[in-house]
């Protein structure tokens, strides 16, 4: 095996090269032809952009003395398409995101159709009282409110710390 042959990336597109038809060989050049495809179609990237996005929303967890705060980036959908429940100590947040976009002249149509879904869940500590949580949606923002139970709310007593003889 010649160095050429181990550096893929190196070799000149334009140029046939005559490769043994066996096994492993024939599944790195079917890996070199999709970068290749992949490198045409979308540049230097052998992935295209949004193949690296994640697919779920970002989540923010907030706790205080009172409460614990969950907010979930949901731009672009519409609160009938997401769905809360609380069961056994896990808040589990669900949706589908289905967008459509037209645009037309008189010499072109476009029209765009993204569709997706997600799903988190976040385990809450005993100190949450499920049954209470409440949630709002604003500005793209899902914000999932849900108190700590009466007896974790009291006040924390402080001790005093003695120096060691």
């Amino acid at each position: 095996m010649t160095i050429s042959e181990l550096i893929h990336w190196n070799r000149p597109s334009n140029v046939p090269v005559r490769q043994r038809n066996h096994f492993g060989r024939s599944l790195m050049s079917l890996q070199d032809d999709m970068d290749r495809v992949f490198h045409d179609f979308f540049g230097s990237t052998s992935r295209p952009a949004w193949a690296n996005e994640p697919d779920y929303p970002a989540v923010d967890i907030i706790e205080n003395n009172k409460r614990f705060k969950v907010k979930v980036e949901l731009a672009g959908m519409d609160p009938e398409n997401v769905e809360i429940s609380v069961t056994d100590g896990f808040l589990t947040i669900q949706g589908e995101k289905q967008e459509e976009k037209e645009e037309s002249d008189k010499n072109y149509l476009r029209r765009e159709s993204s569709y997706g879904s997600f799903q988190r869940t976040i385990a809450l500590p005993e100190t949450a009282n499920c049954d209470k949580a409440d949630a709002s949606f604003k500005n793209g923002v899902l914000s999932v409110e849900v108190p700590k139970k009466a007896e974790a709310v009291k006040n924390p007593k402080k001790i005093q710390i003695k120096k060691a003889a």
